[in-house]
């Protein structure tokens, strides 16, 4: 898998404001405030995040 660089939730709307983005790369997943694209992200490994996932019944 290559760098997918930022994307936002299929979950997110045009005018709903709290929008999460995502960014997956070969060993994490990163996850940040799309208001703060400046600010911090959690990094999660990649595993986790589809477990993540799955649980919610996402993926």
């Amino acid at each position: 898998m290559n760098d997918t660089g930022w994307f936002k939730s299929s979950y997110s709307t045009g005018g709903n404001d709290a929008c999460v983005e995502v960014r997956l790369t070969e060993a994490t997943a990163a996850v940040r405030d799309s208001k703060n694209p400046g600010g911090d992200s959690l990094r999660l490994p990649l595993t986790s995040w589809q477990n993540f996932l799955r649980s919610s019944g996402i993926f």
